[in-house]
């Protein structure tokens, strides 16, 4: 196998993770109604869970900095079981809102570690790619878990799908108990010596580009279906078949991000942001059409998520004494990026024509390209410094 089998059960971790985060948007007519609450109100659920990432994962990384990654991860994992079996039993919204963020604890730390350990594991030459490969775990949640999640929660009641994903979470655990080595930490991590990465201008640069360069992917895809719907004229029983689609692009832009990322890292960003910027004004144009939009929703989706796999190996090469506190912080800088482009998103849709959506949302990756600039600048200078 060209990969270890650990990084397979990280894989299934992913996709349990990446699950949990994006079923519900299927579920929130069902979940409102059960609740006696509107659809907006229980979109709060969304909103919960995406602060939880970007709050409590960096705090959990500090707890926790000197458990075995291992231990930590087998520990995130049974929290992640706790909170959506808990949320499978939820008797009011309240219940629902706390169970979730308990679940959303377990993100951004899993996915921080996760990668580390994933690139541990391979030749340094591979590192981004098996990084990648752990992160397919989510696209393919994408792609199978939430057409399968929302069908289960549409036909046996939403607990059921809860109960599905805490399954799913459970065999993540016996995978990662039997299949991830036991590692010795290289680099003893200290909380000061995690800490003074704050110091880090790379990392806040790095944050940046992160935050700014994938937000536009969410300012488009938080109303995919008001695209689809109202500008590409698609019939709704459709939708489900081209976010399938739009999966498969998900799943091929996180390998041939990965690729891209193992041959050159700055460059590969910079082609990908440039490449995406260009491809929105295209995508325009392209929407207006539902038979085209078939293409257009497949190459949104590899565009738009082979940046992921770079950004993430990016924010590990910060720091060798801190690399854990940077990657969860990248993944904070992710959801907190989904958050704002959702945001963003919801304000064009609100004041604009609905198709103007694709040329309003390359604006934050344009953002995301200029702080790109400025981070090599400084890497440069620094390097310079250093030699």
């Amino acid at each position: 196998m060209k990969y270890p089998i650990a990084i397979w059960m990280l894989a299934i971790g992913a996709f349990a993770i990446g699950m949990t985060e994006f079923v519900i948007m299927g579920l929130l007519p069902n979940i409102a109604r059960d609740f006696d609450v509107s659809v907006s109100q229980a979109g709060q659920l969304i909103t919960g869970y995406a602060l939880g990432v970007a709050i409590g994962g960096p705090i959990i990384v500090m707890l926790t900095i000197k458990w075995n990654r291992k231990y930590l991860l087998l520990a995130l994992m049974t929290i992640f079981i706790i909170g959506n079996f808990a949320a499978s039993f939820s008797p009011s919204y309240g219940f629902m809102m706390t169970s979730r963020i308990i679940t959303s604890l377990a993100h951004g730390s899993f996915f921080g570690i996760g990668s580390i350990l994933a690139a541990s594991m391979v030749k340094p030459e591979k590192r981004a790619s098996a990084m990648a490969l752990m992160f397919m775990g989510l696209s393919m949640s994408n792609i199978l878990g939430v057409p399968f999640g929302t069908l289960i929660g549409q036909n046996f009641g939403w607990p059921m799908t809860f109960i599905i994903i805490s399954i799913i979470g459970a065999l993540a655990l016996i995978g990662i108990i039997i299949f991830v080595p036991m590692q010795k930490e290289t680099v003893k991590s200290s909380v000061l010596n995690e800490l003074k990465i704050l110091k880090e201008k790379r990392l806040w640069l790095t944050l940046a580009v992160t935050l700014f360069g994938f937000s536009s992917v969410f300012a488009y895809f938080t109303y995919i279906s008001t695209v689809l719907i109202d500008v590409s004229h698609v019939q709704e029983n459709l939708i489900s078949y081209l976010l399938i689609i739009f999966g498969v692009g998900v799943t091929l832009g996180n390998i041939v991000g990965g690729k891209l990322a193992d041959w050159n890292l700055n460059k590969a960003l910079k082609i990908i942001f440039s490449v995406f910027i260009l491809y929105f004004i295209l995508l325009y144009f392209v929407q207006m059409n539902g038979l085209l939009m078939v293409a257009g929703i497949f190459f949104f989706g590899l565009i738009g998520f082979s940046m992921s796999p770079s950004l993430q190996y990016k924010s590990t090469l910060i720091s060798q004494d801190a690399p854990t506190l940077a990657s969860t912080l990248n993944q904070s800088a992710f959801n907190l990026g989904n958050a704002l482009g959702a945001f963003i998103g919801g304000v064009v849709v609100t004041n604009l024509p609905v198709a103007s959506l694709s040329l309003v949302a390359p604006i934050l990756t344009a953002i995301g390209l200029i702080f790109l600039f400025i981070n090599v600048a400084v890497e440069k200078k620094e390097s310079m410094k250093m030699s």
